[in-house]
């Protein structure tokens, strides 16, 4: 009998980690409940069985993150009484859930000591339909085939065509694929007939390399990594003490001298300011004290977000004493709410709008959103517009709009709907509905420029937020680049309606402001902001990073849950972070465009970087919050907070009696 509490921790990793992370097959759901992972773990490792990572096992392999075995699992869109094929047996775990969902599974491992004790592991607990072989599983398992799916749990250079000749018509292929040997793309291959494949990208992942004929050579699979994701964790004393020379230090936010910051940014016509969480008040404060300094003293014409347009707006209308009614919903009211809606942002829109207030109406600064998450609402501000300027467009719209109106509370499930075939696809509609207010823009102009300028651009919300919930469930490459590339395009769209002469401050994550290419991120196929506004408006771009080591911070454990304050822990030995804080310097800003020889070689060298999101999860930190980076490449200024803590939140009781343009009001 199973000791209790695993089989607790069991139900709630596959509540909380597979069907919270949006995996819906009720059969692959019920085989994670079913199967005992920690009967295919070492005594020792029992404890962190239903842990949120991949752990290990003998042979330097791994057991798979559970998410990902659950993942994989779906994505072979099993019915039952399929015949499945497994490469990379490991400890056998894949193959017993496998085993619960299908009707015959063949699995095949390299290593004999792991195929001998899967084997005896599975019979052990009578895992019966599951064949085990020791062999070259890039060749497959020929005499046992043809398969209706095939899944690979290694990561192959390119697809094995021993195996694509193995899949029946119809067949799928899940396999995790990339020209490094640790990190991947997972693709899923359908056999369409003899000679024909179609190929779908899931998201990315990283396995260990796949070893065989048609994977990877041995030794090619234990040779370091490429110089631009290799790791190497070994502290280096020398380098932040030259960090402690070079860093400008300051005692206090409220008080810290900018003109250093402003000569070094110069005649920047962006400037794109990050933060290394979305719920960390330093980061908001100092952010805030350098767009004063930026619009006070260098003439900037707006101020954009990583957040929703149409909240935005309403934020946009109250800063700049605008006299069209603003929109009825209070700003930024949807989760991760503390994001935007916190005290330290609402210090900020009570100062633009106090600035604005002294200013000529064409002269005061702007306030958007380049995001595209908030479909139901821009829906509504499209429709709202065309019922004032055309009415009969409206009614279009609304037929248009209307195959998209069950996901509006819920636009996620539209793309696995969308995906699943259950729903048409609503794309060409919205992109009909765009190119009608394009092509009605010199009868929209008489209106208002600001008015049309709002509607457009919430009509290209709906149609890039529409392919992104569509297609968010191939994985994350796909969906972050249509994300980024939808907020670089409002970008240029704002930085062209203000005029040439126009000058842009950007507020994003790290992630998105930090130049891609010198990330992994770039090397798995991501771009962000940072990259393609240095691509498209080169030296006029200025970039500041920011990170701190250890404090508090306003997260969550699960998209949609509940704000908690959590404890940052300390850096990671091998990261920036811990490089930083080994400085002894509290707080300073470390200029790296130009900066000192010497610096910049040591700090050219990969190392980890953190990033944490709206999410965070401390303890599964590495595999979570940290990726690689090139420091100088990716920034040209770091600011360093060694110690920070959490955003606080507005309460009800402090907007309570606010006026009704009030943006943040109830």
């Amino acid at each position: 009998m199973k000791e209790p509490s695993l089989n607790n921790l069991r139900e709630a990793m596959v509540k909380r980690q597979i069907a919270g992370r949006g995996v819906r097959d009720e059969a692959v759901l019920a085989a994670m409940t079913e199967v005992p992972r920690e009967e295919f773990l070492s005594p020792e490792m029992r404890e962190f069985a239903y842990d949120d990572a991949p752990l290990p096992i003998e042979g330097q392999q791994t057991i798979s993150q559970p998410y990902i075995v659950a993942v994989m699992t779906e994505a072979l869109l099993l019915r039952g009484g399929e015949k499945v094929l497994e490469i990379g047996t490991g400890s056998g775990y894949g193959a017993a859930v496998l085993s619960r969902v299908a009707a015959e599974v063949f699995t095949v491992e390299r290593i004999a000591q792991l195929a001998e004790k899967a084997a005896d592991a599975l019979r052990g607990q009578r895992y019966l339909n599951v064949h085990v072989r020791h062999g070259d599983g890039t060749l497959g398992w020929s005499e046992k085939g043809p398969y209706d799916a095939i899944v690979v749990t290694a990561g192959a250079p390119e697809v094995p065509e021993a195996l694509k000749a193995q899949l029946k018509i119809g067949g799928r292929l899940v396999v995790p694929v990339g020209r490094q040997p640790d990190l991947q793309e997972l693709l899923r291959i359908t056999r369409i007939s003899a000679d024909e494949f179609r190929t779908e990208e899931l998201l990315d992942v990283r396995f260990v390399p796949l070893v065989g004929a048609e994977g990877w050579a041995a030794k090619e699979a234990v040779e370091p990594a490429p110089a631009h994701i290799r790791k190497d964790l070994s502290p280096d004393a020398a380098l932040a003490e030259r960090i402690a020379q070079v860093g400008e230090g300051f005692a206090d936010i409220e008080n810290v001298d900018l003109e250093p910051l402003m000569r070094r940014i110069g005649d920047a016509r962006i400037v794109l300011i990050g933060e290394a969480s979305h719920g960390t008040s330093e980061f908001y404060r100092l952010r805030e004290k350098i767009t004063r300094a930026l619009i006070a003293w260098k003439g900037f014409s707006f101020v954009s977000i990583e957040g929703d347009w149409p909240d935005a707006a309403r934020i946009d209308n109250y800063v700049r004493h605008l006299d069209y009614a603003p929109s009825e919903w209070a700003a930024f009211a949807r989760f991760p709410t503390w994001m935007w809606r916190n005290r330290e942002v609402r210090a900020f829109v009570d100062w633009l709008r106090e600035y604005n207030g002294e200013q000529d109406a064409a002269r005061r600064v702007a306030f958007y959103g380049l995001d595209l998450y908030s479909l139901y609402n821009s829906i509504r501000a499209v429709l709202d517009y065309l019922d004032e300027v055309d009415p009969r467009t409206a009614q279009i719209a609304r037929l248009r709009y209307g195959c998209l109106t069950p996901w509006q509370s819920d636009p996620a499930t539209y793309g696995r709907a969308a995906l699943s075939g259950a729903y048409r696809s609503c794309e060409e509609h919205v992109a009909h509905m765009l190119s009608d207010l394009m092509g009605k823009r010199q009868a929209y102009a008489r209106h208002d420029g600001e008015r049309f300028l709002d509607a457009v651009q919430n009509a290209k919300l709906v149609a890039g937020a529409e392919q992104y919930y569509r297609i968010m469930y191939y994985g994350s490459r796909a969906s972050w680049n249509l994300r980024d590339t939808h907020m670089f395009e409002t970008l240029k769209t704002l930085l062209d309606h203000h005029g040439p002469a126009s000058k842009a401050i950007v507020w994003a994550h790290n992630s998105h402001i930090g130049n891609a290419a010198a990330t992994d991120m770039g090397a798995r196929g991501e771009i962000n902001i940072g990259q393609l506004c240095r691509d498209a408006f080169g030296d006029e771009v200025y970039s500041i990073g920011f990170g701190t080591d250890h404090g508090t911070v306003a997260a969550a454990t699960d998209w949609d849950g509940e704000m908690e304050v959590k404890h940052v822990r300390p850096a990671l030995a091998g990261s920036y972070e811990r490089l930083c804080h080994e400085s002894g310097r509290a707080r300073f800003f470390l200029p790296l465009r130009g900066a000192d020889a010497d610096l910049t070689a040591g700090l050219m060298k990969p190392r980890l970087e953190r990033a944490i999101g709206v999410i965070y999860r401390p303890q599964t930190e590495l595999q979570s919050h940290y990726f690689e980076t090139m420091l100088p490449r990716q920034f040209d200024e770091y600011v360093w907070l060694d110690e920070t803590k959490a955003v606080t939140p507005l309460t009800t009781g402090e907007l309570s009696g606010a006026a009704e343009t009030y943006p943040f009001g109830l």
